[in-house]
């Protein structure tokens, strides 16, 4: 056994020195390859070692550039060509939605296909810069390496409205147990133990001769193990039990996307939502009915349809649908919002009782900035509705609706930790409504998912998830899927709602737990010593 752990030893450690040699057009390719094989980790592939290879390639290659003429430069150039490839096999989906419009947007898939990646890809490139000029060694470098990728993921999805998409904490999402320490310290913070577990066998593959180069292999296990037992511990414990008094009916129509976007399919698209809908509960029971991002445009201002809804849906049922709101000025003027309505029963019959307005919009998708330069070149039509697209509501919002309390997301809006609900209004349940149908069956309705089971992780709280073509989900407050509806399926989830947890650690500080410890991995790598083996 020692004798095979030696060689082992040797392998990597000649492996790593090839890989610190490379120069050239041939350490980017290895570098973008290597970002690809780090893109594989997330849904649906989940090949989480993946991700440990890709990371410790990415650690030796800051490693190789301190020997280059231009360390800095190398640094910068490997690390933009890792994120190109993490990036473009990661949200490669996001080309297919100008396939949905093809005579008009097809021309761009190519450059959204290939521009995303490389402007996020610069964010990877800042983290190998940055790390450049630390002269450090052995496990030292690791936990700098790790605090700096996260600190750089943290900036990623702030910065210009903010895209945290393909988190290092994303692989664990496929499955409660892996992600149940988001409850602690948020995808933020598990991103952070992630990389520095998945970059953990590079600590003993630095430059020169060390004979502990599997100590790193060791680790990651170790790490790993503890992670899942302490997500399991935490699955174990008491929780409360509903009482059974609340439903869910969570509708999933299967709308072709372009039938969605064409007013003429309207009654059709509506007809088809209301056939998932109706049914009886049992008396004393409440129902909530929800229904998929713009299931009913200007619901608002369409009598018949709530006069639908007030003949086939029960009598104590609550209708939450995704909605598109239009608010008409003294002057003619309008403005347009992305929206959820809540329809509720009144002595006049059903009425929207309570609104919501998406106020994290999706940039180019729901509005355009520099909008005089893209209009000035025949790109207006870019955004739905008139002029600029949507307008942004104005935050976060909890509505009280038969006896519950829940706070509602639109789509995007799930993907952003800690920003689930008002802060000091924390609801009893979460509703996310959304459209994936412009992606196709790729891996991005797939990672939407596993990022929406993260807030519940976080938050301690139940949701209900409405997709227009799937996935479609009742996820209890520990992120466990209790029903889904697989994609391109129609059909309806119905069941009890499942209760809230209390308040975990991350619902209560926020990110603060990430940056103390980022400040913690950050102070260990500029403290510890470099090793006389390295």
């Amino acid at each position: 056994m020692g004798s095979l752990l030696s060689r082992l030893s040797e392998f990597f450690a000649k492996a790593a020195e090839k890989l610190r040699g490379l120069k050239g057009w041939r350490r980017w390719l290895a570098a973008f390859l290597a970002g690809v094989c780090g893109a594989l980790a997330m849904a649906p592939v989940y090949a989480l070692p993946l991700l440990a290879l890709s990371l410790s390639v990415f650690a030796v290659f800051i490693d190789g550039a301190k020997a280059h003429a231009r360390p800095r430069a190398s640094a910068f150039a490997a690390g933009w060509f890792w994120g190109f490839g993490y990036f473009l096999a990661g949200v490669y989906w996001m080309a297919f939605s100008f396939f949905v419009q093809a005579d008009q947007f097809a021309w761009m898939a190519p450059f959204a296909m290939t521009g995303m990646p490389a402007f996020l890809a610069l964010f990877t490139g800042f983290a190998a810069l940055v790390c450049v000029p630390f002269n450090k060694t052995g496990w030292a470098r690791i936990a700098l390496f790790a605090a700096v990728f996260a600190a750089v993921e943290y900036l990623r999805g702030h910065i210009l409205t903010g895209l945290p998409w393909n988190l290092a904490s994303q692989a664990l999402a496929g499955s409660a147990i892996g992600s149940q320490t988001a409850a602690w310290y948020g995808a933020y913070g598990l991103s952070l133990v992630v990389i520095f577990l998945a970059m953990a066998p590079a600590a003993g593959l630095g430059s020169g001769k060390n004979p502990h180069a599997l100590s790193g292999f060791v680790v990651m296990l170790a790490g790993t193990a503890l992670l899942f037992l302490a997500g399991a511990a935490r699955l174990a414990l008491p929780e409360p039990q509903g009482d059974g008094r609340n439903m869910v009916r969570i509708v999933q129509p299967n709308i072709p996307q372009r039938e969605k976007i064409d007013w003429d399919y309207w009654a059709r698209n509506f007809e088809r939502q209301m056939e998932h809908s109706t049914g009886a509960v049992p008396p004393g029971v409440g129902l909530y009915v929800i229904w998929p991002e713009n299931g009913a445009p200007l619901l608002e201002e369409a009598q018949s349809a709530l006069g639908a809804i007030d003949r086939d849906l029960p009598d104590n049922s609550v209708l939450i649908a995704g909605a598109v709101r239009r608010e008409r000025g003294p002057e003619g003027a309008e403005r347009w919002y992305n929206s959820i309505a809540v329809v509720e029963g009144t002595p006049a019959g059903r009425a929207v009782t309570a609104h919501y307005d998406k106020h994290h919009l999706v940039p180019v998708g729901e509005y355009l900035p520099f909008f005089g330069f893209f209009k000035s070149i025949g790109l207006a039509a870019l955004t739905p509705y008139q002029d600029r697209g949507f307008h942004a509501g104005k935050g976060p919002r909890t509505i009280a609706a038969a006896g519950t309390r829940f706070s509602p997301m639109v789509c995007y809006e799930a993907i952003f930790p800690h920003a689930s609900y008002p802060p000091g209004d924390r609801p009893e349940w979460l509703v996310v409504v959304t459209n994936d149908a412009w992606y196709g069956d790729t891996s991005g309705p797939r990672q939407h998912l596993d990022m929406a089971r993260l807030r519940s992780i976080e938050t301690g709280l139940p949701m209900a998830r409405s997709a227009n073509t799937g996935i479609s989900a009742l996820i209890d407050a520990k992120g466990r899927i209790l029903k889904r509806i697989p994609l391109y399926q129609a059909g309806k989830i119905e069941a009890p709602l499942p209760p809230p947890l209390r308040p975990p650690l991350y619902d209560r500080y926020g990110d603060w737990i990430f940056f103390l410890m980022l400040l913690g991995f950050l102070g260990a790598g500029l403290a510890i010593k470099p090793s006389a083996r390295n």
